[in-house]
């Protein structure tokens, strides 16, 4: 249902609260600030920011579920990290190899670069800037 917000015709969705705007065909759009996709499975929040070297920085966040610890991710909880890290194609080699936070920790760079039969380009990323860094993250966790 669409609401009359004032004499100059201007129509609001009070479902998003958002003037609506003359669209294609005649019709009305909706003009959001901001769209957020939802999914069933428990995805990572991450806050990535891209590096000057093409990497992102991804930073772990407690929510959704996921356990801040990468020693007690599922299989699926390291797919979801690499999914929304950005490397989706990639993502299915760890799903293939079953390859769960334990897993993940006990990697090695030749592990990544062979045993995932990953393109090269992708394989180092992943090594150097994702895997790398939370098995160091998890000893100094750990280590105290």
């Amino acid at each position: 249902m669409f609401t009359r917000r004032s004499q100059e015709s201007q129509l609001t969705n009070p479902a998003l609260g958002a003037p609506l705007r003359p669209g294609a065909a005649g019709g009305f759009v909706a003009a959001v600030a901001e769209v957020k996709e939802t999914s069933i499975l428990p995805m990572l929040t991450v806050d990535m920011e891209n590096k000057e070297n093409g990497s992102l920085d991804v930073k772990n966040s407690v929510e959704n579920g996921r356990p801040p610890d990468p020693a007690d991710w599922a299989v699926i909880d390291v797919v979801n990290y690499f999914r929304t890290a950005g490397f989706e194609e990639q993502a299915n080699a760890f799903q293939e190899q079953e390859i769960d936070g334990k897993s993940l920790l006990l990697m090695t760079r030749n592990d990544v670069l062979t045993g995932l039969s990953l393109k090269l380009g992708p394989a180092l990323k992943i090594y150097e800037y994702h895997i790398k860094p939370l098995q160091t993250q998890h000893l100094k966790n750990n280590s105290l």
